[in-house]
């Protein structure tokens, strides 16, 4: 017996073995891919799907996924990158490292306007940024992001803009609210800030540890723990001046290697077995509706009156001075 099994052996050696999964590699975020976030439910259902190997690549947050694709630039590893924001796409397009998915999208059902869903960026999720406060340490939020800049003593956690997509929402929420006196509401505002993440994931943590009664985040948050915790103590400040917008994208890396399994991914982003573990994984708003609807608890969530959403260019054109403006306010 034992003769024969080293003969198969042998034999699956000269032949070159049993061909090896084809393997998809997806650059996204730590959450994502965290044992609580979408990344399991994800690659369980693709893989049983394609039959392939399915390989996140965690960063700390979505700009990160930016930064580090220019920086691998045609060498990159990824075949996809997953987690950028409209805030980034302007700027991803103009990498030239990106290619069309050529799926259509125009049944969606996300908060944007026609002309900002093209050819190369798939959104996958959305929701508001929002400050989330604990109820206990704070039972009166502020009504306005006016009110938390100027009229609020409690001390908050962000993230930085630099590597954060929702470090740079905020950023450019203070610039919608404030315009061009963004750079002063940041000086007023800064003694307030605890500290500064390069990721959700770390200031989230640090706002459940007690750190400060308030931290950046998503009107959907509070979601999670009505749901896995049964808690309400942890609620969404609404604010009088509307929410600034995110929606989450998907893209193709144009030096793919798998160019075919890259395109049956994001088909595969706009199916149930992705959408349907979004709202209660990612915590967010799902672009394809589940055929069984939303959880209850998203019935109770803060819906904010008004969307703010810069255009993609502008960003492109102004983040970096923006940030540099941050920097200065942030030091004084």
């Amino acid at each position: 017996m034992q003769r024969v099994i080293r003969f198969a052996i042998a034999a699956l050696a000269a032949l070159g073995g049993p061909a090896a999964a084809e393997t998809l590699t997806v650059y996204t975020y730590d959450s994502f891919t965290s044992e609580w976030g979408p990344g399991p439910a994800v690659e369980q259902a693709f893989e049983a799907d394609c039959g392939c190997d399915l390989e996140f690549v965690g960063v700390d947050d979505g700009v990160a996924i930016l930064s580090r694709l220019r920086l691998e630039g045609a060498r990159t590893r990824a075949d996809i990158v997953l987690g950028l924001d409209m805030n980034l796409v302007a700027e991803a397009r103009a990498t030239g490292l990106l290619a069309p998915h050529g799926l259509d999208l125009s049944g969606l059902s996300v908060p944007l306007p026609a002309d900002m869903l093209d050819e190369l960026f798939v959104p996958y999720d959305w929701g508001y940024f929002a400050f989330v406060y604990d109820s206990e340490l704070l039972p009166v939020p502020p009504a306005s992001l006016r009110a938390l800049v100027d009229d609020s003593d409690a001390e908050i956690l962000i993230q930085d803009p630099r590597t954060s997509t929702p470090g740079l929402g905020l950023l450019l929420w203070l610039r919608e609210v404030y315009g061009d006196e963004a750079a002063a509401a940041w000086h007023r505002l800064r003694p307030r800030i605890v500290t500064v993440t390069s990721g959700w994931s770390e200031a989230y943590g640090l706002f459940l540890e007690g750190e400060a009664p308030m931290v950046l985040s998503y009107t959907t948050s509070p979601a999670y723990h009505m749901i896995s915790e049964g808690e309400d103590r942890y609620q969404a400040a609404s604010f009088a001046e509307g929410h600034y917008l995110q929606v989450e994208v998907a893209a193709k890396v144009a030096t793919t290697d798998q160019p075919d399994l890259a395109d049956r991914f994001l088909a595969f982003v706009l199916s149930p077995g992705f959408q349907d573990v979004i709202p209660t994984t990612n915590w967010m708003y799902p672009v394809v509706t589940p055929a069984a609807g939303l959880p209850d608890a998203f019935a109770a969530l803060v819906t904010p009156e008004r969307a703010l959403l810069m255009a993609p260019d502008t960003v492109a054109q102004s983040r970096g001075a923006w940030i540099d403006e941050w920097l200065v306010a942030m030091s004084r």
